[in-house]
């Protein structure tokens, strides 16, 4: 392989032709769904960003490209290549082709029939190799590159959510984290496989060996704030011409702080990019609604940090009624998550005590890092959650709970009442 290709949407198209069928239950033809759902756990979504549909928009699209590529890797898979000469994916990660039986997590393997049905051809897809383990040995010719000793032991690398879940320092069974950064998405280990299909969430192999954990995401999360900023070129007062990105969130956030909970009455609905969870429909999209003359910058502002609190809030109940169990609390990690503002609002509109986790945003990097203890034997599982320092904790304030369970049901509402005019709008 040559060349590495960063796909969009555009093999949506070719995934609801996979999926589509005269009989339908939330968009996907029913005669399909029990081997999926059984065996895989889920299957592509309707957005076109899963492996699945970048491999066959490149088939249909780039004949020439697919005719002459070996292997298709996920990018971490990719680099592992490159550092050992071997071509292989673990468990965790081949996970959201959905072509994989996932119900022995000792023995995950590929399955013929959902091969067939999505059209993958084996012969191009990785070996397969368990979670947490030694792939192979640095090449020499990277070690002395790198300035590494030849030899150095390379472990199975892991997509971002996985090693999130295990960077969040809440790796028992139950144990929640809420994960905000440019997406997001709320998870936790759970010992057995289950599947939600009409809220698209599911179980899938941890980057811990023999444990599965519940994944979901959210399309937009911290990218709404970039968005204000960007695209909307808010600014809020006190902000200087050419300012970095770093202050500008600084001020931002200030911002936010100004205005009163519950933003003034204006209600944001972050769904820039559709939605994945708890509804799989491509077509919403964001917005402020009950603005006024009498907005200010200061209440939009707010309006984005509640936004996508109350859009976790819905994924907590999705989330907690597919564990069938209330979380106590929830580790906050990700971008967003340095923002003491942020926690604040997330346990306000959650009704939940939120652990600011140490360093939020290096989650990804300390569960990697956890992944490569474990397969080489440096530490125990259940020691992981003690090595995760909480910076600081923030519980829920009595008195904006009506306030936000009352703007929380109008942003439920805001869904139930222009989801079919979001449908007419971008059908395309």
């Amino acid at each position: 392989m040559n060349a590495v290709l960063w796909m969009d949407s555009r093999g949506a198209r070719y995934v609801r032709e996979v999926t589509g069928g005269p009989v339908r239950v939330a968009g996907y033809d029913v005669r399909k769904l029990r081997r999926f759902v059984t065996v895989a756990g889920g299957l592509p979504g309707h957005s076109g960003k899963d492996p699945t549909a970048h491999i066959l928009w490149i088939r249909h699209e780039r004949p020439q490209v697919y005719a002459a590529t070996r292997v298709f890797l996920e990018p971490a898979d990719y680099l592992n290549l490159r550092l050992t000469g071997r071509a292989c994916s673990s468990y965790d990660c081949i996970a959201l082709h959905w072509v994989t039986d996932n119900r022995d997590l000792g023995g995950v393997r590929y399955d013929d029939t959902l091969l067939r049905i999505s059209r993958l051809d084996r012969d191009r897809l990785p070996e397969l190799v368990p979670s947490a383990t030694v792939v192979g040995e640095l090449l020499p010719t990277v070690a002395e590159e790198w300035g590494l000793r030849a030899g150095t032991p390379v472990v199975t690398a892991s997509g971002d959510v996985p090693s999130a879940v295990v960077g969040s320092g809440a790796v028992a069974d139950y144990a929640g984290h809420l994960y905000l950064g440019t997406s997001s998405w709320l998870s936790c280990h759970v010992p057995w496989k289950r599947t939600d299909l009409l809220r698209n969430q599911t179980t899938l192999p941890s980057a811990l060996p023999g444990r599965y954990f519940v994944a979901n995401e959210q399309e937009t999360a911290g990218a709404c704030l970039t968005f204000l900023k960007d695209t909307m070129g808010v600014r809020p007062d006190g902000l200087t011409a050419g300012a970095g990105d770093d202050e500008a969130f600084q001020a931002l956030e200030a911002a936010a702080a100004r205005a009163p909970a519950g933003a003034g009455g204006v209600v944001f609905t972050p769904w820039l990019n559709g939605e994945r969870t708890p509804v799989d429909d491509r077509h919403i999209r964001a917005g402020f609604h009950n603005l006024a003359l009498t907005t200010t910058r200061d209440e939009l502002v707010r309006a984005v940090y509640e936004g996508t609190a109350y859009n976790s809030r819905w994924l907590l109940d999705a989330v907690e009624r597919f564990t069938r169990r209330k979380m106590a609390s929830l580790a906050f990690v990700g971008g967003g998550a340095q923002s003491a503002l942020w926690a604040q609002i997330h346990a306000d509109v959650l009704g939940r005590p939120v652990r600011q986790v140490a360093d939020p945003r290096l989650a990804n990097v300390r569960g990697a890092a956890f992944v490569a203890f474990v397969a080489l034997g440096l530490v125990d599982v259940g020691d992981l959650a003690r090595r995760v320092p909480v910076a600081a904790e923030y519980e829920p304030d009595p008195g904006n709970r009506a306030r936000y369970d009352d703007l929380y049901a109008v942003f439920r509402g805001f869904y139930k009442r222009t989801r079919t005019l979001y449908a007419h709008l971008n059908r395309a």
